[in-house]
């Protein structure tokens, strides 16, 4: 009995980055992020060209969805957005946190209650 041909199973990918608080305070731009995805993120071991397999959108200024036809890993676009905030010296006020299966939120770290501990004697 002769096997049919294996069907080629398109895999989609779909990631939210939420940037909308630190946007809010002025201190994250939305277009320079989008742009720095767009020149960093390697496609078959190459940077920058990503044709009709990986697309990055930006929506209104709070949100990038990146969408993806390849292979593609959460972790990778973490490691990017990381990359970034430590670009700009951001890193040390601002993290990434996985809100869901396939969303990150950049959020501000708590300090405020940090230095209250230490003044009491």
């Amino acid at each position: 009995m002769p096997r049919a041909p294996a069907k080629q199973t398109t895999t989609k990918h779909k990631f939210v980055v939420d940037y909308s608080k630190p946007a809010s305070d002025g201190v994250f731009d939305g277009a320079d992020f989008e742009k720095f995805l767009h020149d960093r993120i390697k496609v078959e071991g190459k940077v920058g060209q990503l044709g009709e397999n990986v697309k990055i959108v930006r929506d209104g200024n709070n949100k990038i969805t990146v969408t993806s036809n390849i292979p593609f890993s959460k972790r990778y676009l973490k490691y990017l957005t990381k990359k970034f905030l430590k670009k700009n010296s951001l890193r040390d006020w601002i993290r990434v946190v996985a809100t869901s299966k396939d969303n990150y939120s950049l959020k501000f770290y708590n300090i405020a209650g940090a230095g209250e501990d230490e003044d009491e004697e």
